[in-house]
């Protein structure tokens, strides 16, 4: 499979699109931290994130192309997507059980440098000496934040290595069929086959949840299929490796939300790794933005 040409270039789409999504997805951590406090399995979660997403942006797939759409072109594919999804959230979802969100981020931020590695080789994408350079520095700014050898080692820290390594090869895969189809029809294909797949696997630790339990499941699937749907948006108009970098803008929000809800306060490592996180994302933004200027407005 392979870039189709239709693609636009318009890389600061891409990179307004992915911050914006990195802003709005921490909230989707608070509300499953707050479930899984109150004992929710977390496949369950999985399942409202998934199940709602679909539910959510079913009339936008019909819109477009009727109930012929429902049905995806290549199921093997969005089935192999969805389980890299699948996978991502619930190890996750489950390490926000031993650490905060923040510190849950920081380790998940291989993410990016492991979709930088692949994307010459999977997609074919030229990674200059710079953007290598920019997401080494960030992932020296995620060390920081973690500081391997100076705490001990919980699940939590694997389960979050584990959710970045899915959460990267889901990306790669994004960008290979990025353009072939209307964003949201992309999510939807996705979303329904993830709930068909975490059905099955919730009938036996079924929890029932309350009223309140099921407005927080509902706002999970809202959450994440408008940050997702930006995710797929960004893909159409940028590069992976471009992207992957901008990823770590996540750690600001993270970071505020994990203290604004639960008291976790970030200390002076963790706001120095930050500050380099920020520092890389805008270091890549400026120069994609010199390498590829706004068009003459003949041109556009």
């Amino acid at each position: 499979m392979h870039p189709t040409p239709h693609r636009s270039n318009r890389p600061l789409i891409g990179v307004a699109l992915m911050i914006a999504a990195m802003m709005l997805l921490p909230f989707l951590d608070v509300v499953a931290k707050f479930l899984g406090q109150q004992g929710m399995p977390v496949m369950q979660i999985v399942w409202a994130r998934m199940a709602f997403g679909a539910l959510l942006t079913l009339p936008f797939v019909l819109r477009h192309g009727g109930p012929a759409a429902i049905r995806p072109d290549r199921p093997w594919y969005h089935g192999l997507r969805a389980v890299l999804l699948i996978a991502a959230t619930f190890l996750f979802f489950s390490a926000l059980k031993y650490l905060p969100i923040a510190d849950a981020l920081a380790i998940f931020f291989v993410q990016p440098l492991i979709l930088t590695a692949i994307s010459p080789f999977v997609l074919g994408e030229k990674v200059g000496p710079r953007r290598w350079a920019a997401v080494c520095v960030g992932f020296i700014g995620t060390l920081i934040i973690i500081r391997p050898g100076f705490a001990e080692l919980n699940p939590g820290t694997l389960m979050a290595l584990g959710a970045g390594a899915s959460l990267a090869c889901y990306f790669a895969m994004t960008r290979r069929i990025a353009g072939r189809a209307p964003a949201m029809v992309t999510t939807f294909h996705t979303s329904l086959i993830g709930t068909l797949l975490t059905t099955a696997l919730i009938i036996a630790p079924w929890q029932a949840p309350n009223p309140a339990q099921w407005a927080m499941l509902f706002l999970i699937g809202v959450i994440a299929t408008a940050g997702h749907y930006c995710i797929v948006r960004a893909y159409d108009h940028a590069e992976a490796s471009l992207l992957a970098p901008l990823a770590y803008t996540e750690m600001i929000m993270a970071t505020l939300v994990g203290w604004w809800f639960f008291g976790d306060l970030p200390d002076g490592y963790t706001l120095v790794g930050v500050s380099i996180l920020i520092a890389c994302a805008i270091y890549i933004s400026i120069r994609e933005r010199g390498r590829n200027p706004p068009p003459r407005p003949e041109a556009a």
